[in-house]
């Protein structure tokens, strides 16, 4: 990202601003809406035509969205003066100060800006080092060759006389690890420069599926209308890698035969009368739990009183598909956290396990999170069945909630502020969590 970029800032309020659906923008503009996710996060550099374009079809000039207007930079200030509350910032002069000193606005909301796009970077990068199988074996491969260079070379610098048979030998073992080495190198590097970027925004194919998802809102209007999951794709992954499509499609699949077996509309009648609990709907709808669970997630925003999210893991306990809420937060990587009841349905197939849950960094909301887990294989003879589990979470409290105790839940273990906790795994890189010990 440019430094100091609003652009894409820019671009995002004037869309929300005329009430422009995102996947409508960048159908317009002729991008896919993936894409246009990442220049509204400021991911991606936008100029030239399509900027000329997306302006047009905003209504505004070029030249706004490229150099900004005063309410984009007084956004900017409010948003670096919330960042560290106590610094005493004078938000109610914000204006005043805008007008008088422009330029050391600018910097300001330009910095904080900055510091935000390399915190994500940062961010990215922990959970490939983290979680990445790929780059944690071509690390340890590489710690490993190059201990053995270096005992090798020891070997031969210690005095004294070495009978020429083992020097040769010594000296291939050297030619050999060196060449290993050096083929280990050209990968990683090639691995990590994956698609021309030295890092990549998303790291990983689970996360650029997340982001493509979160670019339409979790909904495809297309297949709600009958159309090819092949069709879907093409417009939702046009800027994925390989891998990343071959997750999404098998998604879109699921979503399209989801799509068949309860109408939106139809569910959407039931919601009105029944609220958005699952085993309700599906008792009235005569239609599957988790069908039901999954189509709740893929409502529009509008359908809802409130929304609702989605998480699914496989029997590993590693996180798939998420739709994640503002006050639930997930983590972008790996497994979850050990207390929510997701992994409790594993152990319980064909059971709702429902629970009301607290997430420990959130605001004090109540959620009501059911899960349901159930083979996604045909079953075999004298072979245990292979069970991916999805959970439901959606507002709830202690009279419509599914259960009477409150559990307070994090994330993950590396990211939750609770000291003591009987789940714990390890530390937290929290200041808070990190004094505490692990309770195991």
């Amino acid at each position: 990202m440019a430094r100091g970029t609003l652009i894409g800032s820019r671009i995002r309020e004037r869309r929300i601003a005329q009430g422009m659906r995102q996947a409508d923008l960048a159908r317009a503009a002729g991008i896919s809406a993936s894409y246009l996710n990442l220049i509204e996060h400021n991911r991606r550099r936008i100029g030239g035509k399509l900027l000329v374009d997306i302006a047009a079809l905003l209504d505004t000039e070029a030249a706004l969205l490229a150099e900004g207007a005063g309410a984009a930079l007084i956004a900017g200030l409010r948003e670096a003066a919330g960042a560290a509350p106590d610094a005493g910032a004078e938000i109610d002069r914000v204006d005043e100060f805008t007008g008088r000193f422009p330029g050391w606005a600018r910097l300001l909301a330009e910095t904080r800006a900055r510091v935000t796009a390399l915190e994500r970077t940062v961010e990215t990068l922990t959970d490939r080092m983290t979680h990445d199988p790929h780059l944690a074996t071509s690390l340890h491969e590489m710690l490993t060759t190059v201990t053995a260079i270096r005992s090798t070379a020891a070997i031969l610098a210690e005095p004294g006389e070495i009978a020429p048979e083992w020097q040769a030998r010594f000296h291939r073992n050297i030619n050999e690890d060196s060449a290993r080495l050096a083929e280990t190198s050209r990968a990683l590097v090639a691995y990590l420069e994956s698609d021309g970027e030295a890092v990549s925004e998303t790291g990983s194919p689970q996360e650029e599926v997340q982001a493509a998802w979160d670019a339409v809102g979790h909904h495809v209007p297309a297949l709600e209308e009958g159309a090819e999951p092949a069709e879907a794709l093409a417009e939702m992954g046009a800027d994925l890698s390989a891998g990343a499509r071959s997750v999404l499609h098998v998604e879109l699949a699921r979503y399209a035969a989801d799509a068949a077996a309860l109408p939106m509309d139809r569910l959407a009648a039931y919601v009105d009368r029944l609220g958005p609990d699952p085993v309700l709907l599906a008792d009235d709808l005569g239609a599957d739990v988790a069908v039901v669970m999954r189509r709740l997630a893929a409502m529009p925003s509008d359908r809802l009183a409130e929304p609702v999210g989605l998480v699914t893991c496989d029997a590993s306990g590693v996180l798939g598909y998420r739709k994640p809420l503002p006050a639930f937060p997930m983590p972008r990587v790996g497994a979850g956290c050990p207390l929510w009841p997701l992994y409790r349905a594993l152990a319980r197939p064909f059971v709702v396990v429902s629970d009301l849950v607290r997430p420990a960094a959130g605001d004090g909301t109540l959620f009501c999170a059911e899960a349901l887990a159930l083979p996604i294989a045909t079953p075999l003879r004298d072979r245990d069945p292979v069970l991916q589990a999805q959970m439901l979470i959606r507002p709830g409290s202690l009279q419509t909630g599914a259960a009477a105790a409150v559990e307070d839940v994090g994330s993950a273990c590396r990211v939750c502020p609770r000291e003591a906790c009987r789940a714990r795994r390890e530390p937290s890189i929290l200041a808070g969590a990190a004094r505490g010990a692990p309770v195991f």
